[in-house]
């Protein structure tokens, strides 16, 4: 009997060099700006950071043209900081979190909104809305500590999004700190970070780019 080949790792380019990060696992956080949490329901004064995945290979490089994703009308872009780990842990201290990463990009959630709408009225997983192929659009990884900046988002050079790294709800090491308590991190996860107010829809032939002053742009086209 045989069986299939194992699958070609995922990786991601880095900023200035040849050598490409591999990619583990992607966390994703919900509802950690403000101004998003109440456009989508949410109390931001009350709601712990929850989680959501999306697997290694829904992962799209910047620049990439990618096909419009099937059982959608209503695809949404959400501009988003992604930091990858460099080492991992379980129970990380707070204090301990900005040691494990090991870099940061620009990345866009992909999103098919209806779907997510209709699996929240029914109360179900969001699996299908968010983990589909082609919906973590990343750009080049960046290595080292990353500022406060500006993060946009602007769909065939229209701004949609806007809004500055520090508005999150939880900061990145807050983030890690509190996630490390529900998985062990591992070297190779990446995490995306939660998405400003603003987020809207993506129409086949058009452009959305995600900027984060520091980093590299992460692009792509629908077709």
């Amino acid at each position: 009997m045989t069986v299939p080949a194992a699958p070609v790792p995922v990786t991601l380019p880095v900023y200035g060099s040849a050598v490409r990060f591999p990619v583990r696992r992607i966390f994703c956080v919900g509802r950690n700006y403000a101004e998003h949490s109440l456009e989508m329901g949410g109390d931001p004064t009350r709601e712990a950071p929850f989680f959501f995945t999306k697997p290694a290979d829904a992962v799209v490089e910047s620049g990439a043209t990618i096909p419009y994703p099937p059982l959608t009308a209503d695809l949404h872009h959400e501009a988003e900081l992604v930091v990858a780990i460099g080492t991992g842990g379980a129970d990380i201290p707070l204090a301990d979190a900005p040691a494990h990463i090991w870099g940061h990009a620009a990345g866009n959630d992909l999103t098919r909104r209806d779907l997510q709408a209709g699996a929240k009225a029914a109360r179900r997983p969001w699996d299908m809305a968010k983990g589909f192929d082609n919906s973590a659009v990343i750009g080049l990884l960046h290595r080292g500590p990353l500022a406060d900046g500006a993060i946009t988002c602007t769909v065939d050079g229209r701004v949609t999004q806007s809004a500055r790294l520090s508005d999150m709800i939880w900061s990145v090491p807050e983030i890690i700190a509190h996630l490390s308590t529900y998985v062990t991190l591992r070297p190779g996860d990446l995490i995306f970070t939660g998405t400003p107010a603003g987020v809207g829809p993506i129409a086949r032939g058009q452009t959305c780019t995600v900027a984060i002053d520091g980093l590299s742009p992460a692009t792509v086209t629908l077709r």
